[in-house]
């Protein structure tokens, strides 16, 4: 399929997005940041109400930053084209989205968006900013029943953004505000099909294929398999099927009230949408449940795959006056409200106020962990070529790319630092600046557990070997807390766990750093024969046997570059 799209240069096609719309909406929509890649309502933040903050990739308007305005979500992350945002960028919407009374945020169930939400919560954490968090999780097709919760989220996420975003609206606490997200997410259910692919600008390629008159049930919107494979179908019969899943499981008894969202993904006509409401209207009819809110047309797209999608959100009567509420984003209008316009108290996006970070702290004495840092991230690009070809074989290849650029942006964000900064403050700087470079699971696990460590080292006047073994603990403890993996899932945990009993025994730095690097040695011949289970890893199965775990090595490769500095 050849590549034919509108744009420019592919590698600029998501800062241009983000720039236009700025351009075209000034009056609801401003950036928080000068990449443009975390944006919020023209007024945010507003004061004494929660905020409530977004993200995703790219490729789906209007989901995710065409819901940020009145009565919905107050600011966005945007990742590149159907990948998560950074932690660094959602950290910067919800500094700019925070009016005092917490931050929701409120996203769809996919590991990379959730690894880099959570990591913003911890970062956002240290700065005094309330966080809770509600996932989308509607696609009936995506898991089975009883496993509702690792569900994809798809079109159904708008229930959640209008009902929430009414919530906060109406001045409701940070709990409050979170329960009514999580009983919208709960009372929603979406379906769709895919009758062609979509094309990645950067790529050029499509997701997947279909022969023609073929059409895909239950396909994601970043074109994940569905549950079935056939010949296209009518209109009613393709509306059939959803419902039969839709209602089986949501059970709508005579009488119950229920919105209807019938979603186009990309390359839809209309009156097609319309046919597929039509058939959800007769067959809600002919069941007695009365249809309180309808909404037609494209709510959360692929770029432009054909296909359709409906989503039905069982209310309550709270749910159902929090639907009914006004709401107003560039993309989204129903009721009476007006153009907020820009702040006009002057304040800047990243000045004092509720947006600001803290400052950096100053020893008085120049910081040998700093030092050691910068030498030791300017060696690790050499082993990006060893990285990705062990990724290749287990995972996706991007672990290279993720520990060099990773390594890059860590060193560049420590000689920013002055000499003296605080232990602390290198180590929350590193991570950050790590987890935000190329957002991966590893990345986003990484600065987790170095977030946790710089937590741990707060009140330490100075780190020490003796320190060492204690931190390694705290990351590897943050790191199995976070991504679920226990010593023997040959994951880079076993690394860890090993190198803080060696820590455990060194007496200087030198010794430290070779009885940490043999460790880790150790841990990634131990652990090579065994099947991965955890991550990417886990689903090549056995063939996986023999391999060495990417991640395990890249902390391996790390040790041994700090082992040499420190010698």
């Amino acid at each position: 399929m050849a590549l034919k799209k509108i744009i420019n240069r592919p590698e600029d096609f998501v800062d241009e997005v983000t720039e236009s719309l700025l351009m075209a909406h000034p009056d609801r929509l401003r950036a928080a940041t000068g990449d443009r890649r975390a944006l919020v309502r023209a007024d945010a933040p507003v004061e004494g109400r929660v905020g409530i903050v977004t993200g995703g990739g790219s490729g789906h308007l209007p989901l995710f930053l065409g819901y940020v305005g009145q009565g919905l979500a107050t600011g966005v992350a945007v990742g590149n084209v159907f990948s998560s945002p950074s932690a660094e960028q959602i950290a910067a919407a919800t500094r700019a989205s925070h009016g005092g009374a917490g931050v929701l945020y409120l996203y769809g169930n996919y590991g990379g968006d959730v690894y880099n939400f959570d990591l913003a919560a911890d970062v956002v954490a240290a700065e005094g900013i309330r966080t809770a968090t509600v996932l989308g999780t509607d696609d009936v097709m995506s898991a089975p029943r009883g496993r509702e919760h690792t569900r994809r989220g798809v079109a159904g996420l708008f229930f959640a953004y209008k009902t929430a975003g009414a919530s906060a609206e109406r001045g409701d606490d940070l709990e409050t505000v979170r329960s009514v997200a999580q009983r919208t997410s709960d009372a929603t259910r979406t379906m769709g099909v895919g009758l062609s692919p979509t094309i990645l600008p950067a790529a050029g390629e499509p997701t997947f294929t279909l022969d023609e008159g073929e059409m895909e049930v239950g396909i994601g919107i970043h074109g994940e398999p569905g549950s079935h494979r056939g010949a296209l179908e009518t209109a009613d019969e393709i509306t059939d099927r959803f419902l039969a899943e839709i209602l089986g499981e949501l059970e709508p008894a005579p009488g119950d009230r229920v919105a209807v969202l019938v979603n186009g993904l990309g390359a839809t006509p209309l009156e097609e949408l319309y046919l597929v409401y039509r058939r959800v209207h007769q067959v809600l009819e002919e069941r007695g449940v009365a249809i309180h809110r309808r909404y037609v047309g494209e709510f959360a797209t692929s770029l432009e795959m054909a296909g359709a999608s409906v989503s039905v959100l069982l209310l309550d009567d709270d749910l159902a006056a929090l639907l009914d509420a006004p709401a107003a984003s560039p993309f989204f209008g129903q009721g009476n409200t007006e153009a907020p316009g820009a702040r006009v108290d002057g304040a800047s996006d990243t000045g004092p106020g509720h947006g600001s970070a803290p400052a950096v702290r100053r020893t008085g004495t120049a910081g040998a962990l700093r030092g050691t840092l910068v030498e030791a991230m300017e060696r690790m690009p050499s082993h990006a070529e060893e990285l990705r070809l062990l990724d290749s074989r287990l995972g996706d290849g991007d672990l290279g790319i993720t520990v060099s650029s990773g390594a890059a942006a860590v060193r560049d964000a420590l000689l920013a630092l002055p000499e003296d900064a605080h232990h602390a403050d290198v180590l929350r700087a590193a991570a950050t600046a790590f987890a935000s470079a190329n957002p991966s699971t590893f990345a986003a696990l990484t600065g987790a557990g170095v977030l946790a460590a710089a937590a741990e080292s707060e009140e330490l006047p100075s780190v020490s070997v003796r320190d060492a073994a204690r931190l390694t603990a705290a990351v590897s403890r943050k790191v199995r807390e976070r991504g679920g993996a226990e010593p023997g899932d040959k994951t880079f945990v076993d690394g860890l766990l090993l190198v803080e009993e060696a820590l455990a025994g060194a007496d200087d730095p030198a010794a430290a750093a070779r009885a940490a690097a043999s460790a880790a040695g150790r841990a990634v011949e131990e652990t090579s024969g065994l099947t991965s289970a955890k991550g990417r890893a886990a689903w090549v199965g056995e063939r996986g046997a023999g391999e060495r775990d990417p991640g395990s090595v890249a902390l391996l490769r790390f040790l041994e570059e700090l082992r040499d500095v420190l010698s």
